[in-house]
């Protein structure tokens, strides 16, 4: 059964302060900032220009009730246009603009047990079912229980040690620091409806069903909005050094639908307690798959990342969008016994949360989807023209 448009939107998307961007191709080609207002979404450009700057603003939330600009119509019609394989405008695009965007990794147990199977299984799927035992018999014990950089998790880490079972991955995982890498470039992340990228040198991927958080210059956690942090496991598998060819990519970033902004009815800790829903359709099988995750089961409090990310070792001063992590790591056979999960082309995924909606894109090789062409220089053109 095809979901309805309005489960795309948040469940209280009446109380939500959500805000995004939009491709228009008139009156000036370009994206312009939008906001969802009593069901309707009000091109607000002519009163900031870019989501970095409505970030930094204290009086953001007054801004969004107030401000006039021209309506583009139901938000149900923005959402079923956005899902078009060639979209008409104006068209979702990925919310967040010039922020840099970061993304943290191996923050849940469970995935930090799948990066440990990837790294030994060198990229090879068909060892994972093996050492994922052989791991379990080592290690025992919940690794959900460690808190990272304690001393109960140094003492893990010289057991395992003596035992030649430490790898990088339980560093970052159970460690004082965080895995924190960037993910895609400003401007490059796709948004609702549009195509997900693969590698095409990869065989074995998944999607990474994720909260993101929109954070300003001053560290500050300003709003949420959902991700698709694409994982390639065979690339990554192979060797740690290729994380950036495994990570960022050609549309390999999804982001979207809106940012929700924090106030009282949603906070940081309604992405603490959330659960972030993942469907895996296939478009050349029967193959369904349901999954989720946890945010209470994360082994860093968000604020924690945050904090990891920003300091007075480095500064974002257009700020940045920060992936949170995911315990998603799919071991589902989908091609064979003892092969795992791996992505078809045309998958459709959807990634779920009540009080964010959903975001929806289908699966592609980043060789065959629309090539990155818009990047600072043509964004700051067409700002000026708009200006």
């Amino acid at each position: 059964m095809s979901p309805d448009i309005t489960d795309f939107l948040p469940e209280d998307a009446d109380q939500a302060l959500l805000v995004g961007r939009v491709w228009r191709d008139a009156p000036h080609p370009g994206p312009a900032l939008v906001v969802v207002r009593d069901g309707r979404v009000i091109d607000i450009s002519a009163n900031i220009a870019c989501m970095a700057d409505l970030l930094e603003r204290d009086d953001a939330a007054e801004l969004l009730a107030t401000a006039e600009g021209e309506d583009l119509g139901p938000v149900e019609e923005l959402l079923a246009r956005s899902l078009a394989e060639t979209p008409e405008s104006p068209y979702l695009l990925a919310p967040c603009d010039i922020q840099a965007i970061k993304a943290c990794g191996v923050t849940f147990a469970v995935s930090l047990m799948e990066r440990v199977i990837e790294e030994q299984a060198g990229g090879d799927p068909a060892r994972a079912s093996e050492l994922r035992e052989e791991l379990r018999r080592v290690i025992g014990g919940d690794l959900s229980k460690i808190v990272p950089g304690s001393e109960a998790a140094m003492a893990l880490k010289a057991e395992l040690q003596a035992r030649g079972a430490w790898s990088q991955y339980m560093e970052v995982g159970i460690g004082p620091d965080a895995e924190v890498f960037t993910k895609a470039q400003p401007l490059s992340a796709v948004g609702f409806g549009r195509g997900v990228g693969l590698h095409p040198a990869s065989e074995w991927n998944n999607p990474e069903p994720e909260i993101v958080l929109a954070v300003d210059a001053a560290g500050r956690a300003r709003g949420a909005t959902l991700g698709n942090d694409v994982n390639l496991r065979d690339v990554e598998g192979r060797s740690a050094l290729l994380l950036g060819k495994a990570k960022d990519n050609n549309a390999s970033c999804a982001i979207g639908p809106f940012i929700r902004l924090f106030d009282d009815g949603f906070t940081l800790d309604t992405v603490r307690e959330a659960t972030v829903s993942l469907r895996i359709e296939g478009a050349d099988d029967d193959f369904v798959l349901d999954d989720s995750s946890d945010m209470r089961q994360i082994s860093r409090d968000p604020l924690d990342l945050v904090r990891q990310t920003l300091g007075a070792h480095h500064q974002y001063p257009d700020g940045f969008m920060l992936f949170l992590g995911t315990m998603f790591s799919p071991i589902q056979d989908r091609d064979g016994a003892g092969q795992g999960f791996t992505h078809h082309l045309g998958d459709v995924v959807t990634i779920a949360m009540p009080s964010l909606g959903a975001l929806v894109n289908r699966v592609d090789r980043s060789d065959r989807l629309p090539p990155w062409t818009y990047g600072i220089r043509q964004w700051m053109a067409d700002m000026a023209k708009r200006r």
